[in-house]
């Protein structure tokens, strides 16, 4: 029993992606993000899909492969410091169901950005690499796996 702490998780990132109403604000925030894009007049409609593609790719491959550690005083003795957020969703679980949504909603927004920029070989090869970024580290062979110790502590 955790005494002075008003959630049962032991640690609550592991549960967040679970929580009601997170897969419909990262939606609306992914929409929002590009409708803000879309109302600066001097970007071009593939540009501005760009723009939402990698800047989404960018902020998702910050907060869930890069940023380690909880933001709250949890009693795993320090268990969870040294894992990404990612790593933490559903005590590192694979294939579930907010992991499948976070691995598609990448995949689904490179599909749209290809179809609206007509395939140009820029932005194509832009945001492949983009996606693959963010991609990667999803994989289950790469859980808990540091490339060239970076991000080790």
């Amino acid at each position: 029993m955790n005494v002075g702490v008003a959630h049962s998780e032991v640690n609550p990132n592991t549960r967040v992606m679970n929580s009601r109403g997170v897969w419909l604000a990262y939606v609306i925030s992914v929409g929002v993000l590009h409708i803000v894009l879309l109302s600066i007049p001097f970007f071009s409609i593939p540009v501005v899909w760009t723009l939402t593609n990698v800047i989404h790719n960018l902020v998702m491959y910050l907060l869930l492969h890069t940023v380690k550690g909880t933001p709250f005083e949890t009693p795993d003795q320090g268990k969870d410091r040294l894992l990404t957020h990612w790593e933490q969703i559903d005590y590192g679980t694979q294939c579930t169901s907010s992991r499948k949504f976070l691995s598609v909603s990448p995949v689904v927004l490179y599909l749209l950005t290809s179809f609206y920029t007509k395939y140009d070989a820029a932005h194509f090869i832009v945001n492949t690499a983009s996606l693959l970024s963010v991609l990667l580290p999803k994989l289950p062979q790469f859980h808990g796996v540091r490339v060239f110790g970076i991000n080790k502590y």
